[in-house]
């Protein structure tokens, strides 16, 4: 009996379960950034090197 009133009396396993939420959840928002940032940083890159490109073409005759 004395076991069970300690159970419920603890809150390690209440606090470690808060932080293992918390943590799962920066992890999903930083999945969830990377995703929606792939499009964009693919396309800045892409208009990057076009730019390069007609720069250089201009420069060499």
């Amino acid at each position: 009996m004395k076991t069970l009133k300690t159970f419920r009396d603890t809150e390690d396993g209440a606090v470690t379960v808060d932080w293992v939420v918390l943590a799962a959840m920066i992890a999903a928002l930083c999945v969830l950034a990377a995703t929606l940032m792939n499009g964009e940083v693919s396309t800045a890159l892409s208009n990057l090197a076009q730019d390069i490109h007609t720069v250089i073409a201009r420069v060499r005759p």
